[in-house]
């Protein structure tokens, strides 16, 4: 939200106080209050009459350091509030320290220092004591506007050549410079400014992130009214912000994870290809299984089954009851797909239509949300007459909860979330809830109720949503996907974007609809989809008005699909190891490049490429020509498809087939490399082979670990190379079975348990 009218001027009606000096300041051993007055202070007259903005400074976990600025402390908060599982004071470690008329706050590498005299000005430095972003002499504001709303605003300082990341998926320009940024859940596709996951978080290419603690609307402009400044505001009487360190982009994230929650590991089943009846297709049994035979006739594995919305009556969504008429032994059908190695997902929303005969028992007994006068909330917009689930009633939650436990019953196994954004203001909830804070955060408490049903039922580990809608913290259920986007090559592109920003939001999985899900894609842009859905961390066909079964767009279609899944399959080993660091330290598996090589700056604009995990290059191609442009890094890459090296840095320019794109493999990386192309969770140990990569041009020492189902460590791996004698010697610890090593750069092979030595050829 903008305030000013230019650079001299406030918009009409708008009056806004600014810190500028401080008057009193409270100074505890890890934390101090300042005390701002808002004008200057020549005599004992001008203390009259005139506010002070109360700037508490503390640390909420190491690394990180909170600045809380409040005008009117008298305001009720009635939640909800973000939850912080790593929230933790005691290892904060902060401290305080006085310099002069200069007070610091010292948390782990990150220090604030705040000016004792002089113009407000606080200003956060890193380990090295170099400044990271600084807040001036109206970085710390209240402002009320002519419809009398009071709004608290901050702003950092924006230097030269600083860009700025994330704040949720967001398929506007991957630079956020330049942007208006609401933080408000609004179900607007993937081609409006407009997003389903709002995260008040970004992260800075000068080596740190910002958490603005408010789940109700946040209204960034980047650069967008200070050219030179990020400046955030909520309409409120209190703004709490978080400085999070670095050094590097992963150490913000592995920072911020850690306070607002790591991503669960989702189980390994999940990372096969799933097939849905898409939308608004007509289907039934017949169908189902027409379309699952003919997966396996065309021998492309097949790992879940999803039905969508009109698995249920018309007019009913949601009542969780199989329509009879269409499906009438729903538990046979899933007992029959489930015989064929099959997992089962489900759609659901949280509304309720008024024709669901879960209506009237929701109404009596307090289930849905109510407006002011004790009506329920209703209106026609996707189900006639619908209401909503009030997961803050723990009735409410046990009552949704049980409906879904008997499809889980019949064996279904996960439960597409869908929905969650269009959450009205002009209600009341059961637990008092402020409407505006809850509008964003129902997301979290929805998906959250699934969830954790899922690991009740299907055990810790087995559990596994597809949701669009999250706020911060919602990582913590995977696996999220980037919603309704149009079956273009552009609709292709954005989708990326709002999974990079995504991922530099906080989280760990992301998927996408293959093919893109309004309309009917060109056999072109499907063919191309498929190769970016596989190398995905989630990999699902589904659309809208029509199938996205690959034999409907041509032979070569069921080529591309079929070569590109059981890729995929090789690679569990190496991608599930990636889940299981996504999950330990908050690291996502689909990797901006800026992430992997903070240090090259030609990273810092790219939006057409990532890093599948710490080894593998992406370059999705988004022509039907084929031809595609890419930056490579530093070194040596090695094509995987195709063993062609190519040396960086450099931009290229390739053209490729509907059946390749450039997957480049690391310089130096050594790949753990399946023996089962059928399935994603299998037993990686089996026949597995350690595919290393050059060139050898110094003696190298990698550490690869294999992990199993759970992510945990199955096998170590220690792979040394000496490049004068060119021989390499892989020593397994925790295994004794037997495996396979190829030296790629010279097709040397080697085969054993323990110690393997593969010499030179």
């Amino acid at each position: 939200m903008k305030f000013t009218d230019g650079f001299w001027l406030m918009r009409e009606g708008v009056r806004a106080c600014y810190a500028t000096e401080i008057r009193d300041l409270r100074v505890d051993a890890d934390q101090f209050t300042a005390y701002a007055a808002v004008k200057q202070v020549h005599e004992r007259g001008d203390t009259l009459n005139t506010p002070l903005i109360t700037v508490d400074c503390f640390s909420p976990a190491e690394g990180i350091i909170g600045v809380r600025t409040t005008h009117h402390a008298g305001k009720v908060n009635h939640g909800p509030d973000f939850e912080f599982p790593g929230l933790d004071t005691t290892t904060a470690a902060a401290r305080t320290r006085r310099d002069g008329a200069a007070t610091e706050l010292t948390s782990g590498p990150l220090t604030l220092r705040m000016n004792g005299d002089g113009p407000w000005a606080m200003t956060f430095l890193d380990a090295r004591g170099r400044r990271l972003t600084a807040v001036d002499s109206k970085g710390t504001a209240f402002a009320t506007t002519p419809d009398g709303a009071h709004h608290m605003i901050a702003q950092l300082a924006l230097d030269v050549g600083e860009n700025v990341y994330g704040l949720g998926e967001r398929f506007t320009p991957y630079v956020k410079n330049g942007q208006t940024v609401d933080i408000w859940q609004a179900d607007g596709g993937t081609s409006s400014e407009q997003a389903y996951k709002n995260i008040p978080f970004y992260l800075s290419s000068r080596g740190y992130g910002v958490f603005v603690n408010h789940p109700g609307k946040v209204s960034f402009e980047i650069g967008s009214e200070s050219v030179g400044q990020v400046q955030f505001s909520v309409e409120d009487q209190s703004l709490e912000y978080y400085i999070v360190a670095g050094p590097t982009p992963k150490d913000i994230l592995a920072r911020y994870t850690a306070l607002t929650g790591r991503p669960a590991l989702p189980p390994a089943w999940s990372f096969g290809l799933w097939l849905t009846t898409s939308f608004c297709t007509s289907y039934d049994e017949e169908t189902v299984t027409s379309f699952v035979d003919g997966m396996a006739e065309r021998d492309i594995p097949l790992s879940v089954f999803h039905f969508d919305c009109f698995w249920m009556r018309e007019y009913q969504w949601s009542d969780f009851q199989w329509d009879p008429d269409v499906f009438p032994d729903p538990a046979g059908m899933l007992a029959r797909l489930k015989e064929r190695g099959l997992r089962i997902s489900m759609w659901i929303n949280p509304y309720i239509a008024q024709k669901s005969p879960l209506f009237a028992e929701g109404a009596e007994h307090g289930y849905l949300v109510r407006r002011p006068g004790g009506d329920i909330w209703q209106w026609d917009l996707w189900q006639p007459g619908m209401a909503l689930v009030d997961f803050t009633n723990p009735a409410a939650r046990e009552w949704y909860t049980a409906e879904l436990r008997v499809l889980l019953d019949q064996g279904v196994d996960c439960f597409k979330t869908d929905f969650g954004e269009r959450v009205p203001t002009d209600v009341v909830w059961h637990d008092g809830s402020d409407p505006e804070r809850m509008h964003n955060y129902y997301a979290q408490i929805y998906n959250r109720t699934v969830f954790e049903l899922l690991e009740k039922e299907r055990g810790h580990g087995e559990a596994v949503l597809f949701a669009r809608s999250a706020t911060a913290g919602g990582q913590q259920f995977p696996v999220h996907w980037g919603g309704d986007c149009f079956a273009s090559f552009t609709a292709m592109a954005e989708s990326l974007r709002g999974g990079l920003s995504l991922s530099l939001s906080g989280f760990g999985f992301w998927s996408h609809d293959i093919g893109g899900f309004e309309g009917t894609p060109d056999p072109a842009v499907f063919k191309r989809w498929l190769a970016f859905g596989l190398l995905s961390s989630h990999s699902r066909l589904h659309g809208n008005v029509s199938y996205r079964v690959p034999w409907a767009f041509g032979d070569e279609a069921v080529d591309v699909a079929r070569k590109f899944t059981l890729l995929k399959h090789r690679l569990m080993p190496y991608l599930y190891g990636v889940a299981a660091e996504a999950h330990r330290t908050g690291i996502p598996m689909m990797r901006p490049m800026l992430l992997e090589f903070p240090a090259d700056p030609t990273t810092r604009m790219l939006d057409r490429q990532y890093m599948l995990g710490p080894d593998l290059l992406v370059a999705p191609v988004f022509t039907e020509d084929g031809q595609v442009e890419y930056y490579v890094p530093e070194g040596t890459w090695t094509h995987l498809l195709t063993g062609e090296s190519v040396t960086g840095p450099a931009w290229r320019h390739e053209t490729h087939g509907y059946d390749s794109l450039p997957l480049l493999v690391r310089p130096g990386a050594v790949l753990p490399w399946g023996a089962d192309d059928q399935r994603p969770d299998g037993d990686w140990l089996d026949g597995l082979t350690l595919r290393v990569f050059g060139p050898a041009t110094s003696t190298t020492d990698t550490v690869v670990t294999s992990v199993d189902l759970t992510g945990t460590a199955a096998a170590v791996f220690r792979v040394v190379r000496d490049s004068a004698s060119g021989s390499t010697w892989v020593t397994a610890e925790g295994t004794d079975r037997p495996y396979r090593v190829i030296v790629e750069e010279t097709g040397a092979t080697g085969q054993g348990a323990g110690t393997v030595e593969v010499a030179t050829v």
